[in-house]
């Protein structure tokens, strides 16, 4: 594993993280060193970006939603190989679950993985006052290692130079480099298309440009020095990713540009536990698999390719005999929304879709849903039972709405900041719902779907 980490922390949203972090894994790769890319938080869409960079999968490391333990077990997996571990934080570098404390924030990862962190402070509009800015992110909280800050959004070389000069004076800590405020590249679309323009290579020589452009104004080796980091211990638990079962059963995962979101970590664990992993496109493929045990909708953008979805008739047909069949199946956001009577988009066009879940779905520009969950199951749940909890988020723009009586349908209870509410859907063997899950919060949903796939296929 790597002694090189670096955490990519911003004093706030907005200034810049995203930007810096993918420049610096281009940097890093054009010298030839294998780039290892995280991200703390929930989030999939910026890990989709590090993985298209660095040709290797991207992960989330969360500490509201996994125990520390869990955390450096993914860490030190994900790592294995790689000369350089970036990890990318997530809104300011203190924001997490609770404003009293780290929990969930991007220090706390810093904090549990022993990273050095570099600080990206925006800098435009300002000069010595830098320095207390950068100041201040030293002293809030002990255990921090700040070891360099980035300025950005610099009007010109001169302006990084008195930033530079304010905060080597009063922070007693390097700034490495610096990018200007009037960059000549912007982000691609982070949300609609970014899957399959990134899976086509339409975004590499954009990846190239934001590589040279960092490598120009950032002193790369000093950088990779202060990356420097102590070997981090395992716990003596075993591995989420050590194999404790042969494959028992055949799992069909949805993977395609309106299926995609999906935890690296969760499919290993699945893996881990008995399940041979079989992908399939409900928008190009004609039916599901052959001789599957259960099936893995993921979250995505479905509402983008309702009308290819919804052509697909062949594979309608077939996902829905096969769950009326009994088929155990996880449907989450985006395969909750496919699964459902039809979705109708902010165009106002309505597309058909499986017609398994009573009910339709409507698109709206505003976000309806954006948080954290603690989810408590329910006895009808045959993935996580009310003795069982686990833990997810949700994000979504749509709206779910149905005259059929489905409080008796919901799946589970979801507690979030605004409180406890019944979420999702049961019947049979299908669970589905808006909330995405994380299996290493709950490996007992693991055990319970290996299990459930098992007997279907004894039976079926």
């Amino acid at each position: 594993m790597t002694n090189h980490r670096l955490v990519i922390a911003g004093t706030g949203s907005g200034v810049g993280k995203t930007t810096f972090t993918i420049g610096l894994m281009a940097a890093f790769m054009k010298k030839g060193l294998t780039v290892q890319g995280f991200k703390c938080g929930p989030d999939y869409i910026d890990p989709s970006y590090h993985t298209a960079v660095t040709k290797r999968a991207s992960r989330n490391l969360d500490s509201w939603m996994l125990p520390k333990e869990t955390v450096i077990d993914i860490f030190t997996h994900g790592s294995i190989g790689a000369d350089i571990s970036i990890i990318e934080g997530v809104m300011g570098f203190f924001d997490g679950k609770n404003p009293k404390h780290n929990v969930g924030s991007t220090a706390d990862i810093s904090m549990i993985t022993q990273s050095p962190v570099l600080l990206v402070v925006n800098c435009a509009s300002m000069a010595r006052s830098a320095a207390a800015i950068v100041k201040g992110f030293q002293v809030l909280s002990e255990g921090a290692n700040i070891v360099g800050v980035i300025a950005n959004k610099v009007g010109s070389e001169g302006h990084y130079k008195l930033v530079k000069t304010a905060i080597e004076q009063e922070c007693g800590i390097p700034v490495v480099g610096y990018m200007k405020r009037e960059l000549d590249i912007e982000i691609p679309e982070r949300h609609l298309g970014l899957i399959p323009s990134i899976e086509r290579g339409e975004l590499d020589p954009f990846f190239q440009k934001l590589g040279d452009l960092v490598d120009s104004t950032v002193d790369m080796e000093q950088l990779f020095e202060l990356a420097k980091a102590p070997t981090l211990q395992q716990t003596a638990n075993p591995s989420l990713f050590s194999k404790r079962n042969s494959p028992s059963i055949k799992l069909g995962i949805a993977k395609d540009e309106a299926f995609n979101f999906y935890y690296p970590e969760n499919l290993e664990i699945l893996q881990s536990h008995g399940a041979e992993l079989v992908f399939f496109s409900p928008i190009r493929d004609k039916e599901l698999p052959n001789e599957l045990d259960g099936i893995y909708l993921g979250g995505g953008f479905p509402e983008e390719y309702a009308s290819k979805l919804a052509e697909n008739k062949e594979m309608i047909f077939s996902v829905k005999q096969a769950i009326e069949n009994g088929l155990p199946t996880l449907a989450e956001c985006g395969g909750f929304m496919y699964l459902t009577s039809s979705i109708t988009t902010t165009k106002k066009e309505t597309y058909q879709m499986v017609d398994l879940i009573p009910g339709q779905v409507h698109m709206q520009t505003k976000l309806a849903a954006l948080g954290y969950r603690e989810i408590t199951g329910h006895s009808r749940n045959f993935l996580l039972s009310e003795r069982h909890q686990a833990k997810g988020h949700e994000f979504h723009y749509s709206t779910f709405h149905s005259k059929a009586d489905t409080e008796f349908l919901h799946a589970y209870e979801t507690k979030g900041m605004r409180g406890i509410k019944k979420e999702g859907y049961v019947k049979g063997n299908l669970v589905a719902g808006y909330t995405h899950f994380h299996f290493a919060s709950c490996l007992e949903m693991v055990k319970r779907w290996i299990k459930a796939c098992e007997e279907h296929k004894a039976y079926a």
